[in-house]
């Protein structure tokens, strides 16, 4: 039985060790992470027999805001650490048995899957041809799943009862807002380990549908891309598979966010592309303005950080973001930016040498003539106007930059696009 899979040593042991890796906040018990090992030695033999029993009951979630890019808000759902390591278990169990049968073209929360796999697919099909995009956004998908009907899904290939029950314990075990528990009626919360597999075996059945209408499409999540030829096609297809995912699906599709439009105006995954023969992938202006916003907060000359915890926060920042985006066709995006972000520094060194004298020191020890570092010493022009002064271009170079340990943004983007 399924259950018995669930509560084996080896499976408990890599579910224990994926929670305790991903840390992650406390949930309505308020118990951190660091406790759970601790807890479960102590209590495992009842909480094992509740589970085998069916009798375990989960704990609300804590809900939480996470603000959106592009305004509003996401509603996470935060279980305990408890919950979370139970559904870890559920979730490395049941992806066994269905991620073999989702579609190739589903990629979200799925091993040996990324959102780089969608958009090469994507910048395929654009190649061939398909130049119109059917952009479908599903409306607060998560918020909106129907539990009748995940249930029944869940109970066509699982036959354990207690397992069933289990799941629709979590689905059902509330949210808790400002003290009070609120009862949960329809959707999965985000933020357990088991709603990303709950939500690709919902949707799997839109995959199966575009399958088998033939369409070419490519879906991450609640973000799914279909492309045809031309925009007749475009409105055509966005009709009736509207009508597919809110008639039998019982899902929403947001009308404001989804449209038939050309690929090159759309973003998918943070990725849009050019509109040549040769299809390029580049990167959405929202993703570029995203990453100078966090850029300015690192690098605010009214934050008197030292420099050496600019460079370490810039270097952790910017190595993870080049590591995404890397995937873009556009080697100058990142060269600009990285120039961008050296001016920035300029700005912050030139602010922290504050007074005339010490700018006349400072730049006569990095070897500016007696006489220029004067000059610029005493100038009265902006710090953003003298950052991009050849003075300081000169003394604050990129030799300099790399000897204070700022790692280059361009350099590790041709790295990853070499091993790529």
């Amino acid at each position: 039985m399924l259950m018995e899979q669930i509560l084996s040593r080896e499976n408990l042991l890599t579910a224990l060790k994926r929670v305790e890796r991903n840390k992650g906040s406390h949930g309505v018990d308020e118990m951190p992470v660091q406790n759970l090992r601790r807890h479960i030695m102590e209590h495992w033999d009842s909480l094992k027999q509740s589970l085998l029993e069916g009798t375990y009951e989960p704990q609300p979630v804590r809900r939480v805001e996470i603000p959106k890019p592009d305004g509003g808000v996401r509603l996470l759902g935060i279980p305990t650490v408890m919950d979370r390591f139970i559904q870890q278990a559920i979730a490395q169990v049941l992806n066994v048995l269905y991620d073999p049968t989702f579609s190739d073209h589903s990629y979200g929360f799925r091993p040996r899957r990324s959102a780089h796999d969608a958009v090469r697919e994507a910048k395929g099909y654009l190649t061939e041809g398909y130049r119109w995009v059917v952009d479908i956004d599903l409306e607060k998908f998560f918020d909106k799943v129907n539990h009748d009907r995940l249930m029944g899904t869940l109970a066509k290939r699982i036959e354990d009862k207690r397992l069933l029950k289990l799941i629709r314990g979590y689905l059902k075990s509330g949210v808790m807002i400002h003290g009070v528990v609120l009862d949960s009626e329809e959707g999965t919360p985000q933020g357990g380990p088991l709603s990303p597999l709950l939500s690709n075996i919902v949707l799997d059945e839109l995959d199966k549908e575009l399958e088998r209408r033939g369409h070419r499409f490519v879906r991450y999540a609640d973000d799914c891309n279909i492309y045809v030829k031309t925009e007749r096609a475009g409105q055509r297809v966005m009709a009736s598979i509207t009508s597919f995912i809110e008639k039998t699906l019982r899902l929403k599709v947001n009308e404001k966010k989804s449209k038939v439009d050309r690929p090159w105006k759309r973003k998918f995954l943070g990725f849009s592309f050019t509109s040549g023969k040769e299809p390029k992938v580049r990167i959405t202006k929202e993703s570029i303005k995203r990453m100078k916003n966090k850029i300015r907060k690192i690098t605010s000359r009214k934050k008197p950080y030292p420099l050496s915890y600019r460079i370490e926060k810039l270097n952790q920042y910017l190595m993870g973001w080049c590591g995404y985006f890397a995937l873009a066709d556009t080697p100058s995006v990142f060269r600009t930016l990285e120039s961008w972000i050296r001016r920035r520094l300029r700005m912050c060194v030139w602010k922290s040498w504050k007074k005339p004298r010490t700018k006349v020191r400072k730049l006569i020890g990095l070897g500016t003539p007696q006489e220029k570092a004067y000059e610029w010493g005493n100038s009265r022009k902006s710090y953003w106007r003298i950052s991009k002064s050849p003075i300081l271009h000169r003394t604050l170079g990129n030799s300099y930059w790399s000897s204070q340990g700022l790692k280059s943004l361009m350099g590790r983007y041709e790295t990853l696009r070499y091993r790529s």
